[in-house]
């Protein structure tokens, strides 16, 4: 999925919604730990509920190495689900890679080709040789880590140089050299507010993926006040606020009641470029 082909599934279901899988064996309803595959069969429920009110879903990986093999295969049986049976729906594997370069590599492989996923979030601290593996390939997304939601994002990200530039501008900067908006995001925290006005006037065009609305108390008008852009350019994610919102027998039904209730703000909030 390209960019402009991403911008024009937004329009058409008037949301930039993006529901997170950190579907975790100990929250998710008790009777589904009768299935054969109880964090699979949570997450087919959760994405036939949703699918009609976003545009991506996105899969922790932590929450799925956790389980060893049993999580890894819970993960692919997602995967290959969202893909079969909602074609249009961006897949972001949310991994935080990067390594030396052939280590990259092979992570590179293990989504973009085995796994056939549309985007990998990659952690930029080792540089140009730990981002470009995953960058070769054609059609696929890299979404770089910049400004991150936690309260210890200021320990590194916010720290400037000589110059006063800061480490995650450094970082929106340089990256440019490597890639275009065609096939490079950011992950930009829905918690850093006016900030995204800084994120802005180094990246203006680039398409970012926000964390931190529900939960963990982003706003997603102020995320659209600064960071909108006029093709939309946010990802908004949402997981525990959606995903837990219920955890007895009609949890996938409120959990596309809860995913409702996003779409139609991002709808009002669409009317300002649509």
């Amino acid at each position: 999925m390209n960019k402009q082909q991403l911008f024009e599934n937004i329009k058409r279901k008037k949301s930039f919604l993006c529901v997170g899988l950190d579907t975790d064996i100990k929250k998710i309803p008790e009777h589904l730990l009768k299935e054969e595959d109880p964090i699979f069969a949570f997450n087919k429920a959760i994405i036939d509920a949703t699918a009609p009110y976003c545009i991506a879903y996105k899969p922790n990986l932590a929450f799925y190495e956790s389980m060893g093999v049993k999580g890894w295969i819970a993960f692919e049986k997602t995967v290959q689900y969202i893909k079969t049976n909602y074609p249009n729906q961006f897949i972001i594997a949310d991994a935080k890679r990067g390594d030396i370069g052939n280590t990259s590599a092979m992570y590179a492989r293990t989504f973009f080709e085995e796994l056939d996923i549309d985007a990998v979030t990659v952690a930029p601290y080792m540089g140009e040789d730990s981002v470009t593996p995953f960058l070769t390939y054609k059609g696929k997304w890299v979404i770089l880590l910049a400004l991150t939601s936690n309260k210890g994002s200021h320990d590194f990200q916010l720290t400037t140089d000589e110059s006063g530039e800061r480490l995650f501008e450094k970082v929106l900067r340089k990256s440019q050299e490597w890639a275009d908006d065609e096939c490079m995001m950011y992950v930009v925290g829905a918690t850093q507010g006016r900030m995204f006005e800084d994120i802005r006037k180094i990246a203006p065009d680039h398409f970012l993926l926000v964390p931190g609305i529900g939960a963990q108390g982003g706003s997603l008008e102020e995320v659209c006040q600064y960071g909108m852009t006029r093709e939309c350019g946010l990802i908004v994610n949402s997981s525990r606020a959606i995903i837990y919102a219920d955890k007895g027998e009609t949890f996938a039904k409120t959990a596309g009641e809860e995913a409702l209730k996003v779409q139609r703000q991002m709808e009002e909030q669409l009317k300002a470029i649509l």
